[in-house]
């Protein structure tokens, strides 16, 4: 007979538990998925260097790396196809915003950040991605914003006469 102990795991909840808000679990991570991400980075990396100044290759460039992203089962992203680019931030932002090289560059970054918007819309209404950060990923990348405008319009009609109001708050004393 052989002395063995059992080990009880026990989920902390309430009031500074682990699993006492849902975007504060633990990712869902599985043994391999590192490699998975990993291995689709360096096949991004690896592709040969194109002629950027074309806007055929361009196109050809990122067609590749959504192709690239569907055999790998892997969601595409803004910096997954810039890389596949070979541009910096920078480049691919004044691509967009149509600063340099407008006319043969523009249609196509606004293209695939159109795909890659979609896709996020698509996998935050079907709680493919964690709200966190699907809510960071569409204000980095689409331009989304937390803002709330306020619109004041006064109550009634009536005509505000501004020397008696004036004369109301001169009568105040000083503090």
């Amino acid at each position: 007979m052989t002395n063995e102990t059992e080990t009880a795991i026990i989920k902390s909840t309430g009031r500074g538990g682990k699993n006492n808000f849902p975007a504060a679990q633990i990712p869902d991570t599985n043994p391999g998925d590192n490699t998975k991400y990993l291995s689709h980075a360096m096949a991004v990396r690896n592709m040969p260097p194109i002629d950027i100044s074309d806007p055929v290759q361009v196109r050809t460039r990122i067609n590749d790396y959504f192709v690239l992203c569907a055999e790998n089962d892997m969601k595409p992203t803004v910096t997954g196809f810039r890389n596949a680019l070979r541009v910096a931030k920078s480049t691919l932002w004044e691509w967009k915003h149509g600063n340099y090289r407008a006319g043969t560059h523009q249609a196509i970054i606004c293209e695939a950040y159109d795909m890659l918007e979609a896709l996020w819309e698509d996998y935050m209404m079907n709680g493919k991605i964690n709200p966190v950060s699907g809510i960071f990923l569409g204000k980095n990348n689409f331009g989304y914003q937390d803002k709330q405008e306020y619109v004041l319009t006064p109550n009634s009609n009536e005509r505000v006469d501004t020397a008696a109001i004036e004369a109301k708050y001169a009568e105040l004393p000083d503090v």
